[in-house]
């Protein structure tokens, strides 16, 4: 099960011995007013488990601004490219500083969504079948058959994700901050489920329910999604989103906070039992900690609460991850 926040330090830091924690949030991608609302959250939980803190919004000034205050540990709140994409966790290796979350292979391969696939894949995890192509390409022709999904490869929370819906007479037109080369997958219909990993823990398995698609909208606005939680689905799904979670953490080789979305089919598990329509999405090294946030959410289900949560991500920190 791993530790619990109140237990013994992982890495010799306490709030007593981690007299400086930098918040590093914000930064340039179109992740940023969340990772904003994310760092100012986990900043004031910190000081109430007895932290100093101090926020940084991460410009182009970063590495210097962090060699100033030279604190105990960085607590990375950033979400995107450049923040959990491998590129400002290889910055603070070279700076020699304790850091939250996952080091830089792990996150360059769970925000590379095609390498990620693969390597689920390679380990016996269930994916939809999935093709990298041109952004051109995806304008021009149907790639794969209706329905199915266009999204970038290498963005989260939801960042630009077109549905082409069954029936659909054309390809979709997709808008000009797009990469140039996207991901275009089968769509998984079903019912969204998440699972929180701490170290090799699953916490449990939260359903989340929309009017619609789960899109950033949904994320991230008050009453814009309704978690349940522990989702209301069969045991054996139940079992296998868990075990799936802690697995696909591992194949990636995440430290700390990692969270594993699914689509689970229901009505395909009716016909065919088992495990029959269980896909899993893709795994976030930075899950969001906002107001809204599932993986807060979860920890509080199972009796730890936001402050002790931050607590045991910082207790968790180290340079070598």
């Amino acid at each position: 099960m791993g530790l619990t926040p109140g237990e013994a330090s992982v890495a010799g830091v306490s709030s007593r011995t981690a007299h400086l924690v930098a918040v590093v949030m914000g930064g340039p991608s179109a992740e940023r007013e969340v990772s904003l609302s994310t760092g100012r959250e986990c900043a004031s939980a910190l000081r109430v488990a007895g932290f100093e803190v101090v926020e940084v919004d991460a410009g182009h000034d970063l590495c210097a601004r962090l060699g100033a205050l030279k604190p105990d540990v960085v607590f990375n709140a950033l979400h995107g490219r450049f923040g959990e994409d491998g590129a400002v966790q290889g910055l603070l290796e070279w700076l020699g500083l304790r850091y939250t979350h996952s080091g830089v292979l792990a996150s360059a391969l769970a925000m590379d969504k095609a390498r990620a696939k693969a390597a689920f894949e390679a380990a016996g995890l269930p994916v939809v079948h999935s093709v990298l192509v041109p952004k051109s390409e995806a304008m021009a022709r149907h790639v794969l058959p209706a329905p199915y999904v266009v999204k970038p490869n290498n963005e989260g929370s939801s960042v630009g994700v077109y549905i082409v819906h069954d029936g659909a007479n054309t390809p979709p037109q997709l808008a000009a901050e797009m990469p140039d080369q996207v991901m275009v997958e089968t769509y998984a219909p079903g019912r969204e489920l998440t699972v929180t990993v701490l170290r090799d823990r699953a916490l449990c398995v939260t359903e989340i329910i929309t009017s619609g698609w789960y899109d950033y909208a949904a994320k991230y606005t008050v009453g814009g999604s309704r978690h349940v939680l522990p989702a209301q689905i069969p045991d054996a799904i139940t079992t296998a989103c868990l075990d799936f979670a802690c697995r696909a953490h591992d194949v990636l080789g995440c430290r700390g906070l990692s969270r594993t979305d699914f689509r689970w089919d229901e009505a395909r598990w009716r016909q065919e039992g088992g495990l029959a329509g269980l896909i899993l999405l893709e795994t976030n090294t930075q899950p969001g900690m906002t107001p809204t946030s599932l993986a807060p959410e979860q920890a509080a289900h199972v009796g730890i609460s936001f402050p002790e949560l931050c607590r045991w991500i910082v207790e968790d920190a180290s340079c070598a991850r």
